[in-house]
């Protein structure tokens, strides 16, 4: 087990965290107001779009979707360099996780002469969110990071070698990215530890909840704002009995607008025996979550299904949405979140159907050979998707 020492030492020191986002929103304002002046002006649209992605990434503010669709738009109208205006259209549409759109917006910047690195660097991306050609996707990640050594090329790397299962592998490659980043932003620092969270917390095939606590705790540390790192925190704490101390760390995240917060608050305070003021707060997040699919469906549709699995007590609703992701994005993990909400529902043969799917599209990938869906169903239930 690491100790809290060992874990500090290898944690950087950066700017304080409050005076981070604060600085972040304040440059976000004044980003816009340059923009609203001059929309066209080279370089103003992207940097709009980088802070409005730091806002959405460490914050959770969905509305940030919302902004970046209308600077879209005008950017489409008003911008003079057609390449620019489809790069900056296909960034957006990336971020909401219309990677269709974005694929044909990357096509129409490539053929208007959009720079190549650009395209090829985002198409990057859209291929590893999507787990399309990975093999492809990891050699051109490792040349990429080998090459830099930066924390921001060592991270995604990392992340597809969690979805690839190489966990071993994926643990070093985050640590070295926190022992060789040398810049005083707490954010690439706080994405660091809340990757090591989740990759001891959720990824490998026995979590060890006080090691990925150790590392939320530091994310939350650098970056107290980080909304999704007091989140998955709070959910350690909530099946360990620390009720109080979950509720403490979901408080301040409720104005994040992230609607998970506000369902992990209300599953805190079912725990507590708090049924009415639970009952309000599920309610709330049924509300904010119907709202945020309405408008960016793709972008949300996985974790509206895990709360209709859970709380939100729709297993119809669940299914639904986890269909719409994997038709989006059909990774493993995508596949596995789709069986288990079919099977833990009794719907043996939407579980079926599933697992049909992710073996033609994952059968000879080891990944999915170590996946739960098909250990279970090649195990004591192998007979129930025959």
């Amino acid at each position: 087990m690491m100790e809290s020492s060992q874990l500090a030492s290898e944690c950087p020191s950066t700017t304080d965290g409050d005076i981070a986002f604060m600085n972040l929103e304040s440059a976000r304002r004044r980003a816009w107001s340059r923009f609203w002046h001059d929309p066209a002006r080279p370089g103003v649209a992207e940097l709009v779009v980088e802070q409005e992605h730091m806002t959405l990434q460490f914050k959770g503010d969905p509305a940030a979707l919302d902004r970046l669709e209308t600077l879209a738009r005008h950017v489409a109208c008003a911008d003079t360099m057609p390449s620019r205006a489809a790069l900056i259209q296909a960034q957006v549409a990336s971020m909401a996780h219309r990677f269709a759109d974005a694929r044909c917006y990357l096509a129409e910047a490539s053929r208007l002469g959009a720079p190549h690195e650009d395209t090829c660097r985002l198409l990057l991306n859209i291929d590893q969110a999507c787990g399309t050609d990975l093999d492809r996707v990891l050699e051109e990640r490792r040349e990429i990071a080998g090459k830099s050594g930066r924390l921001e090329d060592l991270l995604p790397l990392g992340a597809l070698l969690g979805d690839l299962h190489e966990f071993s592998d994926v643990d070093h490659v985050y640590r070295q990215a926190l022992q060789g980043y040398r810049d005083v932003s707490p954010f690439p620092v706080a994405w660091a530890c809340f990757q090591l969270g989740m990759l001891w917390g959720e990824l490998v095939p026995q979590p060890q909840p006080y090691r990925a606590a150790q590392w939320y705790q530091r994310a939350i540390g650098c970056l107290p704002g980080y909304t999704k790192a007091r989140i998955h925190l709070a959910e350690i704490y909530s099946s360990s009995g620390r009720t109080s101390d979950a509720e403490a760390l979901l408080l301040p995240a409720l104005e994040s607008g992230d609607p998970e917060a506000v369902w992990r608050l209300a599953d805190v305070l079912i725990l507590q025996g708090r049924q009415a003021d639970a009952e309000a707060h599920l309610h709330a997040a049924r509300v904010a979550f119907e709202a945020l699919l309405e408008r960016h469906l793709l972008a949300f549709a996985d974790h509206g299904a895990e709360f209709y699995a859970g709380s939100g007590s729709n297993s119809r609703r669940a299914l639904e949405l986890a269909r719409f992701n994997v038709a989006n994005r059909p990774t493993v993990r995508a596949y596995e979140q789709a069986h288990d909400i079919a099977f833990n529902s009794g719907n043996r043969e939407a579980a079926s159907e599933v697992l049909a799917e992710a073996r033609i599209r994952w059968g000879k990938a080891a990944a999915f050979a170590s996946s739960p869906p098909d250990k279970r169903f090649s195990g004591e239930r192998g007979g129930a998707a025959a």
